[in-house]
């Protein structure tokens, strides 16, 4: 993926340079299709590089960066975007690439994490992935029977701190 490969959260994409680098690039090797799997800033990167793309070719035609003949044979650019985010907050899904595999991984964490926690008689604070969208954090409560669940969609009360300690010592 783009962490991987390096070109998650890419800040030259979010610049024009960067989409005229980016269009050079697909043109010169012959590149029409691209399937954009990703969450948000990919998917929103995609839909600004494909309204831009006539424009882009325009410009590297006017710079030479490309040929009219490149410029002819790439004048369509077709893009498929494909929700592979681990947050689950796309409309119209009901679930996302990536998901199920974090959701799976917190679950084995979880359990690891209980045994331990159980056997020393202690209470554990467990953090998930999720950015702005508490989805994977409700499922896993409830999956696992979390006492406590805070998402960013339902924020605590004030007095959550008295209250959690309260029900930790009742």
């Amino acid at each position: 993926g783009g962490t991987v490969i390096g070109s998650a959260r890419c800040q030259d994409f979010r610049t024009r340079e960067g989409r005229l680098k980016a269009a050079r690039n697909l043109v010169k090797r012959g590149i029409t299709n691209l399937c954009v799997i990703g969450g948000d800033g990919s998917l929103t990167g995609a839909d600004t590089f494909r309204a831009e793309w006539s424009s882009l070719l325009a410009e590297l035609l006017k710079t030479g960066g490309i040929t009219a003949e490149e410029a002819k044979k790439s004048s369509y650019l077709n893009i498929v975007g494909m929700v592979g985010s681990i947050d689950n907050d796309f409309c119209g899904t009901d679930m996302t690439i990536g998901t199920d595999s974090a959701l799976h991984r917190i679950m084995e964490i979880v359990d690891a994490i209980t045994t331990t926690a159980q056997s020393h008689q202690r209470t554990f604070v467990l953090e998930v992935m999720g950015r702005h969208c508490g989805y994977l954090a409700l499922i896993t409560s409830l999956a696992c029977g979390a006492d406590w669940v805070f998402i960013p969609e339902s924020p605590p009360e004030d007095d959550w701190e008295d209250h959690l300690c309260r029900r930790l010592t009742e």
